[in-house]
């Protein structure tokens, strides 16, 4: 049995007269114990399935399941089982850090959870914080609370909607090291992030969707074998030739170019000398994942596994 299922999942809404589709038949399990990363584009559909997946939405077709329960007929079960880490700053205001997440265990029926409550605190750097109230926290501070109110009830599916998104870099190294923790301990991780080399380190396999279809699903070794194996970076003033421009990412003065092998570097290093390109701080590297969503994005890589 698959950890959570999605199968032919389709979700349409209605904007001013005019149906708008922001998923389409969309087919993926994510097994036990799996660290999946599900990335696309803003606008893709990752939010609209993962409310779907959490119940605060409903999808217009499909089934979905968590641990076998059914999100909609199954609802209550299918909610135990998960652990939800929205995009969003959502705290109530009235109570301190402690009191948030005993609030957080009663939903759940969990009346002696301070020995894991005080275990989050400490994993999650929050101990010191653990009674003031939810006001006087930074966002930071409050995107760990969420974090720890996701895993006050111990589910066995973790769901981190961009759960380092505007977050310090102290913050992200704590989260990580505590999710990959829970993962090893057998917790089935979900996650949506646009930082990629968060997904490429972290991900056992990744699935990509593009305007609510999906449109990559493989592991994330394999993906980044299905691209070029090595990246000429540099950096330059000059405008690039059109066809070079096309295939290129460029970061301001940084230029990347995808080259498979020595004979396509000696080809593009041609190219740019015959264009009037000079070049700075030339270096060869390996494609990253940012390199595969890029060429999947724009069409020139993979489909479905």
């Amino acid at each position: 049995m698959s950890a959570v299922s999605f199968q032919h999942v389709s979700k349409t809404f209605d904007s001013g007269g005019r149906t708008v589709r922001a998923l389409q038949d969309v087919s993926f399990d994510i097994e036990e114990g799996e660290f999946f990363g599900l990335l696309g584009p803003n606008g893709a559909g990752k939010t609209t399935l993962i409310s779907i997946l959490a119940g605060l939405s409903r999808a217009s077709a499909g089934r979905v399941t968590v641990q076998g329960h059914d999100v909609v007929s199954d609802y209550a079960a299918s909610r135990r089982a998960l652990g939800v880490v929205p995009q969003e700053l959502v705290f109530d205001p009235f109570f301190s850090v402690r009191e948030t997440l005993r609030n957080q265990s009663a939903y759940f029926g969990l009346r002696r959870n301070d020995d894991w409550i005080d275990e989050l605190l400490a994993h999650l750097g929050l101990s010191d914080k653990a009674e003031a109230n939810m006001r006087q926290l930074s966002g930071g501070m409050k995107r760990r609370v969420l974090v720890a109110q996701a895993l006050v009830h111990r589910p066995p599916v973790i769901v981190l909607d961009e759960p380092t998104a505007g977050v310090d870099v102290e913050l992200r190294q704590t989260l990580w090291h505590f999710i990959a923790r829970l993962n090893k301990d057998g917790h089935t991780v979900l996650l949506t992030t646009h930082y990629l080399e968060e997904a490429e380190a972290l991900c056992h396999r990744i699935g990509m969707l593009k305007k609510g279809e999906l449109v990559a699903l493989d592991r994330t070794s394999s993906l980044l074998a299905g691209t070029a194996s090595t990246m000429l970076r540099f950096k330059t003033d000059a405008a690039l030739p059109s066809d070079l421009a096309a295939q290129a990412r460029i970061t301001g003065r940084v230029v990347q170019l995808p080259a498979r092998d020595a004979t396509e570097v000696e080809t593009l290093l041609t190219r740019l000398r015959e264009a009037g390109c000079a070049v700075e701080d030339l270096e060869l590297g390996r494609a990253d994942l940012e390199d595969v969503f890029l060429a999947i994005m724009q069409g020139q890589q993979g489909a479905p596994a």
